[in-house]
């Protein structure tokens, strides 16, 4: 029998993460509220709980810059992936016409997602960053208004002023849950791998020589993202999703021509796609295919030997 864990998420209750949350834990576990991403995440890293789900990318608005700055420190990597669908409302303790909110408050990803409607239809009204879509909406006060999630709206009693405000319907964010460091599991056929390549220099060639790697092998990359290291104008790291597992040759094979160039690369993780999807390769990267090729190199070294 599993024993019971510890999970920190973005909170506080009533957030899209906790969303998310909700289809990784079991009712024997425990559910811990951060902050903030980085707060979470922290979390693990002390061993206050056993892990922590986050938000790491929006189709809409790409990456959650706190999720991949945080991770890429190391210390972390990632065992699971979950899709939530995205809606906001507009919500205030009170009715009101739309003519009367003068400030809104939600988290800076959400805004960004409903920031065209808010624009053509209250543009009067003033941003307010909150933690998250939940803190704004639970400490809302007469004459403010908030964006969040149609269930908190429900649960909290609040007045909806406005439903379906995001600029893109059908939007998804995708969070992951991360742990310490451990091996990954078995390959399933359809999974992502996660890592960091920083860039010691910069200099001409550097993101060819990285793409090279994966093309040569027909290895798919399903996200790529510069990301500033903080030590300096012009220091990046590239943060990189790709298809397939570290277990598959052609994925091992990357890595491992990678660190040769990059030794500071970091493994963040393969795991299972949420959207279970199988991708297709071709014949010749496949794992057989490359046992092939090993076993004739074999055989040209010492051909006495077959």
């Amino acid at each position: 029998m599993t024993a019971a864990q510890r999970y920190a998420f973005l909170g506080p209750e009533g957030t899209f993460t906790e969303a998310a949350l909700r289809q990784v834990i079991t009712e024997d576990d425990q559910a811990v509220a951060a902050g903030s991403v980085m707060s979470a995440l922290s979390m693990v890293r002390r061993g206050e709980v056993d892990a922590a789900v986050v938000p790491i990318e929006n189709s809409v608005e790409g990456g959650v810059s706190a999720t991949l700055d945080s991770i890429a420190a190391g210390s972390l990597q990632i065992y699971r992936e979950v899709l939530v669908p995205i809606t906001f409302v507009l919500v205030s303790p009170d009715a009101r016409e739309l003519s009367a909110v003068q400030e809104v408050t939600t988290h800076s990803h959400a805004w960004a997602q409903v920031r065209g409607w808010a624009e053509q239809t209250i543009p009067h009204a003033e941003f307010v960053p909150a933690g998250s879509t939940a803190a704004g909406a639970r400490a809302l006060h007469p004459g403010q208004a908030g964006v969040c999630a149609p269930h908190l709206a429900q649960e909290l009693g609040l007045h909806v002023l406005a439903s379906a405000i995001e600029d893109t319907p059908g939007a998804v964010t995708r969070f992951v849950v991360v742990s310490g460091p451990g091996s990954p599991g078995k390959p399933t056929g359809s999974d992502k791998t996660t890592l960091v390549v920083p860039l010691p220099q910069d200099r001409p060639g550097a993101l060819m020589q990285i793409l090279e790697q994966f093309s040569a092998r027909g290895i798919n990359l399903s996200r790529i993202e510069s990301r500033p290291t903080g030590a300096g104008l012009g220091q990046y790291f590239f943060s990189i999703d790709l298809e397939g597992h570290l277990a598959d040759q052609r994925v091992g094979a990357s890595l491992a021509a990678l660190y040769r160039m990059f030794p500071q690369i970091t493994f963040l993780g393969s795991y299972p796609r949420a959207d279970r999807r199988h991708y297709q390769i071709d014949e010749h990267f496949s794992d057989e295919a490359y046992q092939r090729g090993q076993a004739w190199v074999r055989q040209l070294l010492a051909p006495d030997a077959q």
